[in-house]
Formats: C-alpha cells, structure tokens, sequence
C-alpha cells in the first residue's frame, strides 16, 4: 500500500484528498502526513483520517519525519519547483498541480532533481482523463481528421477580485501568473497535446479589471511544426460566471468541438466517414459545476499504475514543461510585441 503525503491544503487540494479517499476505499493507499503553513487549515485536510494524518507547517520536516513514498503538492505554483526538488532529495515520488512551475529553468531544475534521484515526477493533467477529452483524442490517432489546419481553445470564465484578495499570491509574477498560467495552463496542455509541437508563439496581454499583476486577459496565436494554427483565448472576467471552457480542432476530413464550462460536452462530431466510436458521442457528455472536471482519480489511479505496473507515463514532469514552455513564450511575445520561438521540444 502506498503513503502519501500532501503539502498546501488550499482550494485544489480538495480534489486530491477526495482521490486519495477512493483508493484508501479501495485499500491501495494511506495519507501519512499533511502540511500547510496555517494551521488550521492543515488540522482541516486531516480530520477526516483521524489520528492516524499527521499535521505539520513545516514541510522538510514533514519530510525528515514521516514515512510515506509519495507526496502531492499543492502548494501555489511558483513554489512547486522548490518543493518537487525536496521531495526528491528525500527519496520521495511527486504529483506535482499544474503548472509545474512559473519559470521553465526552475521546472528544467526540478526534472532533473528527480532524475537524479530516480523518482517518478507527476504533473497533474486530469482533463486528458475526461471522457470527452478521451475520445477526441482517439479520433486524432486515428487519423480521422487528415491534415490539422486549426486547433482553437477558449476559457471564458470569471474569477472575480475576492478571488484574489483572498490568497494575496495569486495573480503576482512570481507565485502565480496570469489566468493562462492559472485557470488556462490545462488548455494550454491540451492544444499543445493535440497540435503537436509549437513552431512560434504570438501574444497579447491585459489587465482590464482586476487588481492583479498579472493579466486577466489574454490572447494566443500560435504556428504549430506540422504547419498548423492555433489560438488560445483565455479571459477571468466573463459576466456573470464561468461560460465557456472549448476546444475546436478542424482537419481537411474532420471537424470536432468539446464544449460546455469545461470540456464537457461534445457539440459538435463530424467527419467524412462513419467510425464505430461515433457511438459513445451521445453517452460521454455529462453536466457539471465545477471547472476541475472529474479526472483527478483517474490521473491518480494512472500514477500508481505507472508505479506499481510499469505503465506508460502521460503526464510525466517533461511533458508538463511543455506548456511551462507555451506559457513563457506567450508572456514573452505579449512583453516584446514580437513572436517568440519557444525552447526545442521535446527536451
């Protein structure tokens, strides 16, 4: 049975403790530990476990001091590649949120921490775990688009100022990015995983309405090696609540749309030539209120399989440098007004 430890017990963490929860029900895990630099809300990830999690503020102490093979770290983003090296000098495997970092030379950092150690480095990407997400993906494999010509994303969400006046590190540089780095990073992950490798990155970049560092509003473009565009549209001041969380993908032979708040359903499914999958469009779509998705125990579930089976990795630490990457670049392009080639894929 793995141990796990979880450090940063803020909004996120939430989704893993619940993944944690279902596969101690499925007696394959245990949570040995917590951490959070405030106490309280350490003692309330806790409570359900009993005695038996314990609860620290301290997180290389928690690392010195309790017996667990895996940590999850949920900590603000600008922090994961401190962590994610700690825990590698303890010995300890990593699930680390997205991003992996703010700054692609301290996420290169923290895969080569890992590497050295010869622990796993896991970078939560639980929407290429949703059904609908699945089977587009499916489709592109097989062939059913032809020759890519666009692949479109947009994030219409709202995140409004409480949001932010509630954890004073969100929306800065060094903590957390913009709502591409934060509400946008698994979209990012998403077109990139579809489109393939991205040849140059352009961008513009605003701070409309919140009172951030950060922007709250951004616009992608993007030129993929196969030939292909892309764009990104991501902004957190939609009126009144979250609207729009799509993917679009248009091929010679195909054109597909994941819709809903948040890749949830399928809206539109059409190709030249009929395929027994088509079968699982009407079935797959389901609601939701909540822009997370259900994927975090299938991303779990995957990690163990890796561990304990030998499984191929989808979501190892150097795939999540790839969007590290997208999003720098776009940053970049959006401070110089130019196009920015982003470093050589894969690393």
């Amino acid at each position: 049975m793995h141990r796990f430890a979880l450090v940063g017990c803020g909004r996120i963490s939430e989704k893993h403790l619940e993944s944690i929860r279902s596969l101690f029900s499925e007696f394959r895990v245990n949570l040995a530990a917590v951490c959070d630099i405030l106490p309280d809300r350490a003692k309330g990830a806790a409570r359900p476990w009993g005695g038996s999690c314990k609860i620290y503020t301290d997180y290389a102490e928690m690392l010195e001091k309790e017996d667990f093979d895996i940590v999850s770290i949920c900590t603000p983003s600008g922090l994961h590649p401190k962590h994610t090296i700690l825990a590698a000098m303890a010995g300890k495997h990593v699930l680390c949120e997205k991003p992996s970092g703010t700054k692609l030379a301290e996420v290169d950092a923290a895969i080569d921490a890992c590497d050295t150690a010869g622990v796993k480095y896991f970078v939560v990407k639980q929407n290429r775990f949703n059904k609908t997400v699945q089977l587009l993906r499916k489709a592109l494999e097989a062939g059913r688009f032809g020759r890519l010509y666009i692949i479109t994303s947009n994030v219409f969400w709202t995140r409004p100022q409480d949001y932010y006046d509630m954890a004073p590190w969100r929306g800065t540089w060094p903590l957390d990015g913009g709502c591409l780095s934060n509400q946008a990073a698994h979209y990012v992950d998403l077109v990139q995983w579809f489109g393939g490798a991205v040849e140059s990155v352009q961008a513009f970049s605003a701070t409309l309405s919140r009172r951030i560092e950060a922007e709250d509003t951004i616009v992608v473009n993007l030129r993929f090696r196969s030939g292909a565009l892309g764009s990104i549209n991501v902004t957190v001041l939609t009126y009144p609540r979250n609207l729009e969380g799509s993917i679009t993908i248009l091929g010679e032979k195909g054109t597909a749309r994941i819709g809903g708040v948040a890749l949830n359903r399928i809206e539109q499914w059409q190709f030249d030539a009929p395929h027994p999958m088509d079968e699982e469009v009407e079935s797959i779509s389901y609601e939701t209120g909540s822009v997370y998705g259900f994927g975090h125990l299938d991303f779990y579930r995957h990690c163990l399989d890796v561990l304990d089976n030998g499984a191929e990795e989808l979501v190892s630490g150097r795939e999540g440098r790839k969007t590290v990457e997208i999003i720098e670049a776009a940053y970049q392009s959006a401070l110089s007004g130019s196009q920015v080639k982003p470093g050589a894929l894969p690393r």
